[in-house]
């Protein structure tokens, strides 16, 4: 009986300890990761959100949205976190902003669906409270691509093992992984929401899934550029870290536990 009761308790006991040392471990990353590339990341990842209800350009062959002149910005704070503190901190760090995100739209459409006696800026109403399907494509998209970016990012910087924090190495981690998450992030946000769900709300308007395709890979080439463009700033940034031993409460951490 007592080894029944044994035997059912130690995987609950397991999970529980696992819960604990992840928000143990959280905690401490929020502690040591600098606030001002967190910051970055989650207001780039707002604004991409809310650009992407606007159609930037659309033919028979590409069409590309808003979120494009600013995704960028979050995918060079998730490189840069990845290199310093690992691909599994950028992933909670992008979970953070884009539960954030979520938290922002509601507010966002909270105002934008209080009656006013004021001018009626319905425009601006409908941008405030954007459009629930948007909101879904995109943080699926974007946690995806997250994983998929930080990931490749982490296994690209292992094969560099003569110089892994040398210009070469953030290069190659960079551009590969910034290219194939961004085409990832822009195709699955187009498939969802200009193939699946625009047709039954927006009276027909719909994307074909070769100007899906088409818009990805323009838009991961527009990005890339901008990465290419910044990311000196970005390997200066984690070189500063390490100079100044930035988060060694959280690398000692993940390194030896507790």
């Amino acid at each position: 009986m007592n080894i029944k009761k044994t035997k059912a308790t130690q995987p609950s006991s397991k999970l529980a300890a696992w819960i604990k040392r992840e928000r143990e471990e959280t905690a401490i990353l929020l502690r040591c990761i600098p606030a001002t590339v967190v910051s970055l990341f989650v207001v780039s990842v707002i604004c991409m959100n809310l650009l992407a209800n606007k159609t930037l350009l659309q033919t028979e062959w590409i069409a590309l949205d808003g979120g494009i002149l600013i995704s960028w910005l979050s995918f060079m704070c998730m490189d840069i976190i990845t290199k310093y503190f690992g691909p599994k901190a950028s992933n909670k760090i992008a979970i953070l902003a884009s539960a954030i995100n979520v938290l922002t739209c509601l507010i966002f459409y909270i105002a934008s669906i209080i009656p006013s006696n004021a001018v009626d800026y319905t425009a601006l109403n409908g941008i405030l409270g954007g459009t629930w399907f948007i909101l879904l494509g995109s943080t699926i998209a974007f946690l995806a691509s997250a994983v998929i970016n930080n990931c490749l990012n982490w296994t690209i910087g292992k094969a560099f093992r003569n110089n892994p924090d040398g210009k070469l190495a953030y290069a190659a981690q960079t551009y590969i992984s910034t290219f194939i998450g961004q085409f990832m992030d822009n195709f699955i946000f187009s498939i969802i929401v200009f193939v699946g769900f625009a047709p039954i709300f927006w009276d027909g308007f719909h994307w074909t899934v070769l100007q899906c395709a088409v818009c990805a890979l323009t838009g991961a080439v527009a990005e890339l550029i901008m990465e290419i463009i910044f990311s000196p700033f970005g390997y200066r940034i984690v070189t500063k870290w390490k100079k100044h031993n930035v988060g060694q409460e959280y690398l000692a951490y993940i390194n030896g536990g507790k």
